[in-house]
């Protein structure tokens, strides 16, 4: 069963409140135990042989399979593997960046939990990041408008001249798609940095992100013309000469566009390197497709039940994403 269709029981499954929080994670015991029960709700799953049972508790946090006898760790595979920092650390970070409604830069996270550096920061926001993104997550469906923005970015990254720190301003291009609901309203979104706007680039993104069979609605560009090829029903709006303004005749993408603008610049200072731009977009979707959650802590719970099923991340992978 997937463990995003299990419904959580506030107090029981997570904490309510940060002083919850401090009561439940005191130790790194109870943070490791509470990342076992996240992993592996139906009894621990040899990662070599997929033998199903309790596992035989080699250390305090090794745990050996009693069939195949491979040693193995709650973190180990996860976004936590091999990770200097304490668990308690790692849990105090998801909650408050979940709790933040509009994010947390890396320079707010270390002040508040006192990290050593700001490498740390930055490299553990990354990393839960990556656990945004729900492996095999629905497509979007129904009526979905698709539309390419530019964001405005600043690297603050640039080598330094004689007179201070040079800082770079970057348009980057995103391809957006936005889940439009009857009467009004938005549902689901998905973003993405893409190269240019030409049909290589969005094409395959539709393709991917919204289901067959939904109608997709975009602007005239030449770009979409084989979306009624694909299956999709397709919508075109030429703006060129229109009475409608486009913010009106597409108005989820244009709303989108501005919330995501605002948002890099607000609690990111606009500071992004265009490489690591679609990590920030991946948090911004987790936040806009939660944005009715009236539990922040169950967003917090929804993101470590993913931290647990994703692959590690190092520093190093991270500065060399491109």
């Amino acid at each position: 069963m997937d463990i995003q269709t299990l419904a959580p029981t506030p107090g029981k499954d997570y904490p309510q409140t940060w002083n919850e929080f401090l009561d439940w994670f005191g130790t790194e015991e109870a943070c490791l135990a509470y990342l076992e029960r996240l992993r592996w709700p139906n009894g621990f799953v040899c990662p070599r042989c997929g033998c199903v049972g309790q596992a035989y508790r080699a250390t305090r946090i090794r745990l050996m399979c009693p069939s195949c006898q491979h040693q193995s760790s709650v973190t180990a595979g996860t976004i936590f593997e091999k990770t200097r920092t304490p668990l308690r650390v790692w849990l105090a970070a998801a909650w408050y960046l979940t709790n933040q409604k509009q994010g947390v830069s890396a320079l707010g996270l270390q002040r508040v939990l006192g990290l050593g550096s700001y490498q740390t920061a930055w490299t553990m926001l990354h990393r839960l990041r990556r656990a945004m993104v729900r492996p095999g997550r629905e497509q979007l469906k129904g009526v979905v408008e698709v539309d390419e923005t530019y964001l405005s970015i600043t690297d603050r990254q640039a080598p330094i001249s004689p007179k201070g720190r040079k800082s770079s301003t970057s348009k980057v291009l995103v391809v957006m798609a936005v889940e439009m609901l009857e009467p009004k309203g938005f549902g689901r979104i998905r973003l993405r940095r893409i190269s240019n706007d030409s049909a290589a680039c969005v094409i395959p993104f539709v393709q991917e992100v919204v289901g067959p069979g939904a109608e997709v609605r975009t602007d005239g560009s030449a770009a979409y013309r084989s979306l009624t090829e694909l299956g999709f029903t397709h919508q075109r709006t030429v703006m060129l000469g229109s009475d409608v303004p486009a913010h009106v005749s597409m108005a989820g993408v244009h709303r989108v566009a501005a919330l995501v603008q605002r948002w890099i610049l607000g609690t990111h200072h606009g500071s992004v390197q265009p490489e690591h731009l679609d990590a920030y977009l991946d948090e911004f979707v987790f936040r806009f497709n939660r944005r009715t959650s009236n539990s922040r802590g169950m967003l917090f719970y929804r993101l470590l039940q993913q931290a647990v099923v994703t692959a590690p991340v190092t520093y190093r992978d991270v500065v060399r994403k491109a």
